[in-house]
């Protein structure tokens, strides 16, 4: 008897030792049911610990759950089976992976905190499937709750090949009680772990972005598509609901995603952004939601997602288009039910988020091409936003240019230099097929150029024939030599519409403009204007 009983302080001192050792909760489970399972007459260890209801369609035990909201869940199992050898009890499916509050002995613990002992010689009202237990040689049942600090983390349920006395129910309370503990530590040591990970995670996003949103924080503009803009995210940014932003490449998208951010109620928490376009197929799923460590190749250690890292804020999903079609039924999930799994992680989270995605493409043409989920176009489609291209609003080409003087002087420490209105003139003629992207890398280089002078814009002149070139009205004005070299651009451009593109010939452009072919093709090359054929010679563009 003392052997007996030095062998289980032994095996209870060396269980001690390890548990507060292990700091992530399921190895520590594994731990426990393990060790414990290997003592003497005990046949099976199992941990349930209380969580969200996930199987209420097909639970086995449905019919006695009132709630169906909390229940317990099946999360570590260990044993061995004397009537089948070699069969193990490690599953955590089956009848009893789930057991409602109040419901069966598990339930019962885990409503009252009360621990059970049964001996079958006594009672076997407690047991399911009589035959099992005679056939394993089940004497005794214990189920204790895992309480620490009042609060029930769980049930360990011990099934022994003996009956259960005083002290052996003793002895499973002290391990239960060091259990619950050492779980409460290792929950504790996750919710840090994954704290640091999502504020690294934040971190690592928002560096790269933090330059850029304080440069150009604000929309700039006064014509009318961007008085619209703004009125619509005055309505929208202090609601919940999801927006959708189309447009072409480099007409702000971004800028208008982050001043609905700005304006919202969840303007302190992160904005992160999602560029659909640049994440391979293959990693689209972790980098939405997260991998567990082993999940794939390359996956060394638990990451979150982007998810995870906009808790509480902003998601900016960027090129929504680009999104693979199997992925974006997750995404509609995470839109309904706010909830997600890792890769590789059967752990359920909640996320509260709010999307605002953007895209250069016709979502609607891509849902009849079958390339976009329909479902998912119209939950993200609650808000509409257009955002205009340039060329719909030159009239902010001057304030623009003086926003991006102002930031990118500053930000490459040269001193603001002079814009002159005939520069800016040069501009307005230009129709931006980049937006205001091309436009800010335009003002950029010429602000590069220039070494401090006057800023002077190379604008590409490869302008349409076939269209009216816009002409100007000196007046009684002093032009000065880009406005003489503008005039002269103009009237070639005037005399080649004029004769349908001919340069050569009696009636060329040559001729009407009293000048030998080979100085006008020499100003041609020298003003950028080109000739393109189409259906016919000198037909032109």
């Amino acid at each position: 008897m003392e052997s007996s009983v030095s062998k289980g302080v032994e095996a209870l001192a060396d269980l001690l030792l390890k548990l507060p050792l292990e700091h992530r909760c399921h190895r520590l489970l594994d731990l426990a049911v393990q060790e414990i399972s290997a003592w003497d007459d005990v046949a099976l260890v199992r941990i349930w610990q209380l969580r969200e209801g996930d199987i209420c369609d097909r639970c086995s035990l449905s019919l006695e759950c009132s709630q169906k909201v909390k229940c317990m869940h099946l999360v570590a199992s260990c044993g061995r089976s004397l009537a089948n050898s070699g069969e193990v009890w490690n599953r955590l499916d089956g009848r009893f992976a789930r057991f409602p509050l109040g419901v069966r002995k598990v339930g019962h613990v885990a409503q009252t905190g009360q621990s059970v002992t049964v001996n079958l010689s006594e009672d076997r009202s407690w047991v399911v499937d009589p035959k099992w237990a005679i056939d394993e040689g089940i004497r005794g049942i214990n189920a204790q709750p895992l309480l620490f600090r009042g609060k029930i983390l769980g049930v360990l349920g011990i099934f022994v090949r003996r009956e259960i006395d005083r002290d052996l129910a003793r002895f499973q309370r002290m391990v239960a009680d060091h259990l619950a503990m050492a779980i409460a530590n290792a929950e504790a040591f996750e919710e840090i772990r994954e704290l640091q990970d999502r504020l690294e995670l934040e971190n690592e996003y928002l560096r790269t972005e933090v330059e850029e949103s304080r440069s150009f924080g604000e929309i700039v503009g006064r014509s009318g598509p961007v008085q619209q803009i703004v009125t619509k995210v005055e309505l929208v940014a202090e609601t919940g609901a999801s927006v959708l932003i189309t447009g072409e490449s480099g007409t702000g998208k971004e800028l208008i995603a982050r001043e609905i951010h700005r304006r919202s109620l969840r303007k302190d928490m992160p904005m992160i952004r999602v560029n659909c376009a640049g994440i391979p197929a293959s990693l689209f799923e972790s980098e939405l939601f997260g991998h567990a460590k082993g999940a794939f190749t390359g996956a060394l250690r638990d990451r979150p997602g982007r998810f995870e890292a906009a808790a509480g804020g902003t998601l900016f999903l960027d090129e929504i288009g680009e999104m693979p079609i199997d992925l974006q039924a997750k995404l509609l999930r995470v839109l309904q039910e706010g909830q997600y799994e890792r890769v590789g992680e059967d752990r359920t989270r909640n996320v509260d988020v709010r999307i605002v995605a953007a895209t250069n493409r016709d979502l609607k043409e891509e849902v009849r091409e079958n390339r976009f989920r329909e479902d998912l176009f119209y939950r993200l489609n609650v808000f509409p936003i257009e955002a205009p291209p340039l060329r719909d609003r030159k009239e902010d080409i001057s304030a623009l240019v003086a926003h991006f003087v102002e930031h990118l002087a500053k930000r490459h420490g040269m001193k603001t230099p002079v814009v002159s209105k005939s520069q800016i003139q040069v501009l307005c003629r230009y129709d931006w097929p980049g937006n205001v992207r091309e436009l800010q890398n335009q003002v950029e280089r010429s602000l590069i150029t220039s070494r401090g002078r006057n800023l002077k814009f190379e604008i590409p002149r490869a302008e349409s024939l076939s269209q009216e070139p816009q002409s100007q009205s000196f007046g009684d004005e002093i032009l000065s030599e880009e406005q003489m070299v503008e005039f002269q651009r103009v009237n070639i451009l005037k005399a080649l519409r004029k004769t349908e593109g001919r340069v050569y010939g009696e009636d060329g452009a040559a001729a009407l403009l009293n000048l030998k072919p080979s100085t006008l093709a020499s100003r041609m090359k020298k003003l950028r204007i080109e000739l393109r054929t189409r259906n016919r010679p000198w037909d032109v563009d």
